[in-house]
């Protein structure tokens, strides 16, 4: 029999306003920038979570997840799976919070990014890819104690994801279209649960890279597909699949798919560089790439530049032209 898969409902303006009020003093309130491109759309602005302490926007889901947690379950410690930014980001609030973290991570992690885990004070427990795509799917892993902080899956995260839309709502409240990249899809049906229920005229659209564009794939067949699948630079979003838990929230909420090349977002990666003196990871580039294509109807267009974590040869290599 085929498993079942969990029934995840999106967060309410109530709870993501909640959210907001207990991150103060932990999410940094980022800056909303113009920035001036010659770009099909009229204006693009800048949504800079690369400038949160852990360098991404996942230290607003993984805090309020755990501030909402019970306080004698917390104390046991939290984990999670993960071998990117929110790994960083539990391991972050871990420390402060004074608990202990474990990350579960595939074993073909980059060795850097299980650096920066460590340095943050968490342990990293290396498994096989299955069995920690498996963690995500049953929300624990055998013999860990805590709180497991899903790295989008979970409604406190995706409430703590949505005060960047109240934050870009306060600071442009006429805006068209929010480009956000699409990874989990927690960030996505975050944002887009605010902007539904505050300025329901505007539109969310998912942003992809075309070697990992699953959510494009799964909307044009109108279910969850797969789609070829491509290794790249674009390490924080792209995949085989869209995870069966999000796909009825994503294709609900959000308007569209946007997938550009990784050409294009090396592209956007300089430009971010080059114009507005913003160092961006390829998935946080990747509105800006889709916004200088274009975005339909809208005149103002909001780019979530969702993380600033890019490997530093990498970058190197974007800013003289390549594509690594």
């Amino acid at each position: 029999m085929p498993a079942t898969v969990r029934q995840l409902s999106p967060p309410t303006l109530d709870e993501i306003r909640d959210a907001q009020h207990r991150l103060r003093g932990i999410a940094v309130r980022t800056p909303l920038v113009r920035l001036d491109v010659p770009a099909p759309a009229a204006e693009v602005w800048l949504k800079l979570e690369n400038l949160q302490p852990i360098g991404s926007f996942k230290i607003r889901g993984a805090g309020y997840a755990m501030l909402t947690a019970p306080r004698e379950t917390l104390e046991r410690g939290v984990y999670t799976a993960s071998a990117g930014n929110m790994a960083q980001g539990v391991a972050y609030l871990a420390r402060e919070f004074g608990v202990p973290c474990t990350v579960v991570v595939p074993e073909q992690a980059p060795q850097t990014k299980l650096a920066a885990v460590e340095r943050l004070g968490g342990r990293a427990v290396k498994v096989p890819f299955d069995r920690w795509w498996q963690t995500m799917a049953d929300h624990a892993y055998p013999g860990m104690e805590g709180v497991f902080i899903h790295p989008f899956a979970d409604r406190r995260v995706m409430s703590g994801n949505g005060t960047v839309a109240l934050e870009i709502l306060e600071d442009l409240p006429d805006v068209d279209a929010v480009l956000v990249p699409y990874g989990g899809g927690g960030l996505a049906v975050g944002i887009a649960s605010a902007v539904r229920a505050l300025r329901p005229g505007a539109k969310v659209y998912a942003c992809e890279v075309e070697t990992a564009a699953p959510l494009r794939a799964s909307l044009a067949a109108g279910r969850a597909a797969t789609c070829d699948y491509t290794a790249s630079f674009v390490d924080g979003i792209g995949g085989k699949s869209v995870f069966a838990e999000m796909w009825p929230l994503a294709s609900a909420l959000l308007d569209g798919a946007l997938a550009t090349s990784l050409a294009e977002v090396a592209g956007a990666v300089r430009l971010l560089a080059e114009r507005a003196r913003v160092v961006a990871e390829g998935a946080g580039a990747a509105p800006l790439a889709a916004a200088l294509k274009g975005v339909p109807g809208a005149r103002r267009v909001v780019c979530v530049i969702s993380g600033g974590n890019i490997d530093l040869a990498k970058l190197a290599r974007i800013l003289v032209g390549e594509v690594p």
